[in-house]
């Protein structure tokens, strides 16, 4: 048998890394990086990295920290003096769903794409593997199909001449419910995930990450293994 190619895997212990892992894993030995950025739950957000990653048996592991992001601040994902707003239906689901809401952080996702760079380049992984969701997302523009395609210009011109690394963005086409499916399909074990954006021991089912959730369980007719402290109908 032929030696499987490298992937960094960006894994911050979500639902949608957790499914990009997944996917990577069909292919590619897997090196996981996840990144400490002072998120309200940070912790909770590395034990699933770990949990995950020891699912997978994944052997290349990188957990950073980068505390500037919180101290840029702007972010209500990072700045407690911020309010963390409850999810509003019409800004997710409706005519308001291209507004970027507050939880954004400005720029994360490039920031932890040059650490993947960095990383890819120096243990020889060709790919790697964001869980992005341009079409059913919060709305963040760092996730947009256009943000990565530029993105690979910057990994071209700014390596090493023989350095060939591909950003994959498997599901960024995909809705939340669709990521649900996918998941089950390929029995990512979405039971040790984390998506809340408040709370670090029951999820709060309040926030906007936990109603995209709910959301596609509901409409992907599967019960969300994991438990909330409301479960809002936000069919």
């Amino acid at each position: 048998m032929s030696k499987k190619s490298l992937a960094v895997v960006l894994v911050s212990g979500g639902m949608d890394s957790c499914v990009t892992a997944a996917i990577a894993n069909l292919s590619h030995e897997l090196a996981f990086l996840h990144v400490n950025y002072g998120q309200r739950t940070e912790k909770r957000e590395l034990k699933a990295f770990n949990d995950i990653a020891d699912y997978y048996k994944v052997k290349h592991r990188l957990v950073t920290d980068i505390p500037y992001l919180s101290q840029i601040g702007g972010s209500s994902l990072t700045d407690t003096r911020m309010a963390l707003p409850e999810a509003d239906p019409e800004r997710l689901f409706g005519r308001k769903c291209h507004e970027i809401p507050s939880s954004y952080v400005p720029f994360r996702n490039a920031n932890l794409l040059c650490i993947a760079v960095s990383w890819a380049e120096v243990i020889g992984a060709s790919y790697i593997y964001i869980g992005a969701v341009e079409d059913d997302s919060s709305g963040y523009p760092d996730c947009r199909k256009k943000f990565f395609k530029s993105f690979k210009k910057v990994i071209k011109y700014g390596t090493k001449p023989k350095t060939q690394i591909s950003i994959v963005t498997p599901i960024i086409n995909l809705t939340k419910a669709e990521i649900v499916k996918k998941g089950i399909e390929l029995k990512a074990p979405l039971e040790l995930t984390w998506s809340c954006y408040k709370n670090e021991d029951i999820a709060c089912g309040i926030c906007d990450s936990c109603a995209l959730r709910l959301r596609a369980f509901y409409i992907a007719g599967v019960e969300d293994p994991i438990s909330y402290a409301q479960k809002p109908n936000y069919i």
